[in-house]
């Protein structure tokens, strides 16, 4: 019977049972898909990681919903580094560490930033794609809102910076704590658009510290809602950046605060709004829980 050790981190956090969860699993190499679907599915987090040797960096990961593998994300990203770090099989090389991470679609870089005995985990994402834009009288009926929920003059748009979100800039904070998801309409528009997963933002935070504040649906198997999503952060943040919603590259994110699990990102946007090259994604994160998995 293979044991393999695992791991419960809480990222986009500097405390316990907040954040968003992520499961991370190591030596992970034997594991074929199924089984990683499987074990996603049965922890049934908002995304399990699988660590396993790479060829052509530092080292690897995959990233698994309970329902499918997602080519990039920040929150398993966050929890990762962060477990392999703690582990002790990442070595840091000062205050900051730049490590290579495989993800699906290739690598991407980490930087880990120490300081006080704490570490920032920061991604790099991949550079901004701005691709399909839909129509707000088709889409917000799906979250039981009306064009009038939009902010003013915004357009929704399927955005990518590693993983396609569908960016949805709402006027205000009561637009977005009103919404709420109708899930047979909204498999039907999925099942025919280009995204992964809807983001609804507003450019107001939970707290005075956030610029911006979000929420993230799913459907069964998937959480109906996750607590932080890091790829659709920088999503998020490209988009602000490229149609001028906010007036400084740097800025916090905040999410899942009405969920009780508050999360908070620090993001940099890098490059001109015309010709962004990558937006950075960062924050900590704590262990929850350690453990073995036995198959």
């Amino acid at each position: 019977m293979p044991t393999l050790p695992i791991c419960w981190v809480d990222a986009f956090t500097d405390r316990p049972l907040a954040g968003n969860a992520c499961a991370v699993v190591f030596d992970a190499d034997d594991l074929d898909d199924a089984t990683m679907l499987a074990i996603a599915d049965e922890i049934h987090l908002a995304e399990t990681a699988f660590v396993r040797r790479s060829r052509i960096a530092d080292i690897a990961a995959r990233y698994f919903t309970p329902a499918e593998e997602i080519p990039l994300a920040g929150h398993p990203t966050i929890a990762t580094i962060h477990a392999l770090v703690e582990a002790g099989r990442l070595r840091l090389a000062g205050e900051r560490t730049t490590i290579s991470l495989e993800l699906k679609d290739g690598p991407v870089s980490v930087d880990v930033v120490t300081s006080g005995g704490k570490h920032k985990i920061v991604m790099s994402q991949r550079k901004p794609r701005f691709l399909s834009t839909h129509a707000a009288a088709e889409v917000l009926p799906m979250f039981g809102l009306n064009p009038a929920d939009l902010l003013t003059g915004a357009v929704i748009q399927t955005v990518s910076t590693g993983t396609t979100g569908l960016m949805v800039p709402l006027r205000s904070l009561e637009s977005l704590r009103a919404a709420v998801l109708d899930v047979a309409a909204y498999r039907a528009y999925h099942a025919r658009s280009d995204f992964f997963s809807p983001h609804l933002f507003c450019l107001q935070g939970a707290t005075p510290a956030g610029r911006t504040f979000a929420r993230q649906f799913g459907v069964p198997p998937d959480l109906p809602e996750d607590p932080f999503t890091g790829s659709a952060t920088g999503s998020m943040a490209a988009y602000c950046w490229r149609y001028g919603l906010i007036d400084q590259p740097v800025f916090l994110a905040e999410q899942g605060h009405w969920m009780g699990r508050p999360g908070v990102a620090e993001v940099e946007v890098v490059g001109p709004r015309h010709d962004i090259e990558t937006v950075r994604v960062g924050g900590t994160a704590v262990t929850l829980m350690r453990g073995e998995l036995k198959l």
